[in-house]
This record gives C-alpha cells, structure tokens and sequence, in this order.
C-alpha cells in the first residue's frame, strides 16, 4: 500500500505536544498530514496520565495506590508540567488556529520567586513593587522606576529610550543604571524575564525588556499570574491539534510504529510502517527516530509529588509557580516548581500535585532539587524521572526532515514556541504569522465558583 502525503509527523517522544501542534498547523496552511504515533494516545510523554494506576504502573512502583488518593480515574497527572503565558506565544497560536474551541482554562492562581530560603510573591507592577517585602524601601524605589522605564520603552521612539541603545547596551548596564541589586537582578531575570541561566545579562537588552513587557502584559489579563492552565490537563492541548488537523483533512494513526525512514539521493520520500509504505515531501519528528541526525545536550530531573495540601507561604493557593533562581542555590541553572491541583480536575478531591524540574549538573540529580523539595514537605508519593535532552544537528535543508528539541526544564511554554517557530520557518522559509487575518476568538476561562465566562482577545 503506497500513500501520498505532502507532511508526515512522527510522534513519540517528549516532544510530541510540539509535532502535535505542528501538524496542526501545517493542516490548516493546507498541506495533506499525516500523523503517525507509536502510543495508543496523543501526546507521548508531554500526555497526562491517567488513572493513577498507570502513574504507578509506569515508575514501576509496587502494588496499587492508597485508598487515601481517592479513585483513579479522578488523575490526569501531566508527565511535563507547563504553563501558558497568558499573551504568549501558545496561547496567540491556539487563538490563530481556533483550537481554543477545544479547551477551557484556569488562571493560574500566584507567581512566587525563592529568596535566601523563603519564597516570595513575584512583585511585577509599580503597585507590586512598593507593597513587596522582597526588597526594601529604597530599592522598591528603584526597581519601580525600573519598571516605569520597560513599561514605556519603545525602540521606535528615542524620548523613551533614557540613553539606552536596545541593540547594543547589554541588560547588565540597565540594572547598573537603576542601582538594582543581585537579589533583584535574579528574580527580575529569571521569574519576570524567564532566563535559565544569566547569560542574557551580557547580551543587548532589547530581547530581556520584551521579555519583562510580556511578563506584564499577560499579567494584566487576569490580575493572580501571568500563566493559564488547561482544566484535564495539559493532554488536552495535543487532543484539541489533533481535533484541528482532523478537521481540515489531516490523518491520525496511534499504535503505528514506524520501521524506516525513506530516502532517495539524501532526501526523505516516505516511512514505512508493518509492511505499508507512505510517501511524502517533508517529515517532522522527534530525536528518537534519527538519533544519528540528533546530539545529546543534557538532561533534566523532574520529580512529581503528590500532596494534601497547598504549598506554604503562598496565601494556600491551589496552583501556582515557584522559580528558584541558580544564584540562590549556588547553581547554573535555574529549579522550577510548578503546582495544579483538584480544581484543576487533575487529581482527587483535596489532592495536590506539584512538579519540580531543573537542569542537571552533577551525578546526584535528586539532590540537587532538594531545596525545592523542601518547600513541599510532606510529600505522600514522590515520582522521579530523568530524561536526556536532544538537539536536531540536521535542520533539514537537504534532507527535508524537520527534528524538534527535546523540552527544557522550564514550566512554560516559550522556548517550546520557540522551536516551533523555527521548525515551520525552517520547513516553509517563512516566518510564523501571529497577526494572521486579524483574528478575534474566545477563549474560556473557568473559576471553582462562577460559570465558564468568554472573554473576546483580538490580535
């Protein structure tokens, strides 16, 4: 059997929810897809499992979960924890594409940074900034102008710039010119800005300033964070791009293993699957299926833990971010804790879940988390995964083979966005339109104590 496709997406991995989005998107641009996944679900290993029962299975725990953990089929527990920036780059595409259609949404309750031990609300606003016990009096001074200075900084207009090139003075001499400290230097880079590492400080400030407005701006939607979260899960956002590609004539097939990838004179022409062959144009996949092509960059921890209550110190929200920035803890790189809960639908009645993530950087992974960990004392499970990460070193040019990364430690979405940017600019030679059409949708977002309420957003 010899089918014809422009497209084939090949998902397995822990970048599944990025071929998913892909295929998506490819399917409405008008391309013929299909979408081939070993698993019997969307998503791979960016899905939320549930019952609890696979949780367990698949660390390989003994025996069943406690009664005390309520029924099983109550978890849909996400094995890659991440948040939507509320104007970010997921979200304008999920609006462009309508996959919002799909999907409701929770805001997520607070955005918190770690501080010599302690954690702290995430001050981002001038009103913030005064009222925050993060720093003291002068420097709340400081670092509201500061804020003053981003919020009305625009690269087009010289009277806002305050002497400051966007291109060529690094961000290191923009916090020296407000006088901020390191201790605010680390929570505006890393929780505000949503760097991994500091090495944005020697850089031209122009990507860190969009970084901190963008940080503001979805903020702004809402009023708790900047993030969203959608209800079952984060397994929703593959099924509702599947749905998408679906509809504009795109084909799924789950349980489809593939045997060989293609080739003719360098270039992809098709996979072959249990003695079937189909052909294609263009193939987009994860590392595992190319592992010559791919090159391994490092490796992340991620501990999922289940709790009966909310985190300390955060006003008992039932979600919320901590981001411990790398200086705190004497690291590289920064730890991430991310936490959902019941009201989420993601877990029992009264339960929590809480996700933490870094980079590794020694041979004793859970250890290096431990700060983190302690923040969420007692734990009643603990489930610890350590992945490789993985970089395409083919980007396709030749061989029309289009590879993701595999995702990063953080718990949001813009590096993920990133990489999907570059592979549809890479596949199409043109740049990913958020503007497109000028589209107004809806997206639904849903409290424990009002109906779902529909909120226009227009790009």
């Amino acid at each position: 059997c010899v089918c014809h496709y422009e497209t084939i997406v090949s998902g397995n991995t822990d970048t599944s929810n990025i071929e998913c989005i892909l295929s998506g998107i490819m399917s409405v641009k008008g391309k013929k897809v299909l979408h081939m996944d070993r698993n019997s679900y969307y998503g791979a290993e960016s899905a939320s499992i549930t019952p609890l029962e696979d949780l367990y299975k698949r660390f390989s725990l003994p025996g069943a979960p406690p009664e005390s953990m309520g029924k099983g089929r109550d978890w849909n527990v996400d094995l890659i924890p991440k948040f939507l920036m509320a104007n970010g780059q997921l979200v304008r595409m999920l609006l462009i594409t309508q996959v919002t259609r799909y999907l409701d949404f929770k805001v997520i309750e607070g955005s918190f940074v770690y501080k010599k031990g302690s954690i702290y609300k995430v001050p981002s606003t001038e009103t913030e900034a005064l009222a925050s016990s993060l720093m003291g009096l002068f420097e709340k001074r400081r670092f509201r102008k500061f804020l003053v200075f981003v919020a009305n900084f625009d690269e087009n207009d010289p009277k806002t710039m305050e002497g400051v090139d966007p291109n060529k003075t690094t961000m290191r001499d923009v916090f020296k010119k407000f006088d901020l400290g390191q201790d605010v230097i680390d929570f505006t880079g890393h929780s505000l800005a949503l760097y991994r590492t500091d090495e944005y400080l020697d850089l031209p400030c122009m990507d860190s300033l969009n970084r901190i407005k963008l940080y503001s701006e979805s903020l702004a939607r809402y009023g708790k964070s900047p993030y969203l979260y959608p209800l079952y899960g984060l397994g929703e956002l593959p099924q509702g791009f599947a749905r998408l590609s679906a509809i504009y004539g795109g084909t799924y097939m789950l349980n489809k293993p593939i045997e060989e990838i293609v080739m003719e004179d360098g270039k992809v022409v098709g996979v072959k699957s249990e003695g079937e062959i189909a052909r294609c144009k263009q193939l987009i996949c994860d590392p595992s299926y190319l592992m010559d092509r791919s090159t391994k960059v490092g490796q992340v921890i991620r501990v999922i833990c289940i709790m009966s209550h909310p985190i300390k110190n955060t006003s008992d929200a039932n979600s919320c971010q901590i981001i411990i920035p790398q200086n705190q803890v004497n690291r590289k790189h920064d730890i991430y804790v991310c936490m959902i809960s019941y009201t989420h639908n993601v877990a029992a009645q009264g339960k929590y879940v809480a996700i933490v993530s870094t980079t590794v950087e020694t041979d004793n992974p859970e250890m290096e988390v431990k700060p983190a960990m302690d923040l969420l004392e007692p734990v009643e499970q603990k489930f610890v995964s350590i992945s490789d990460q993985y970089a395409p070193t083919d980007m396709g040019a030749e061989s029309q083979i289009f590879m993701s990364r595999t995702y990063d430690a953080t718990t949001h979405f813009e590096t993920t966005c990133d990489d999907i940017k570059d592979i549809y600019k890479r596949m199409t030679g043109t740049e990913f339109d958020f503007t497109e059409a000028g589209w107004v949708f809806v997206v639904k977002l849903t409290n424990c104590f009002k109906m779902t309420k529909c909120l226009l957003w227009q790009y």
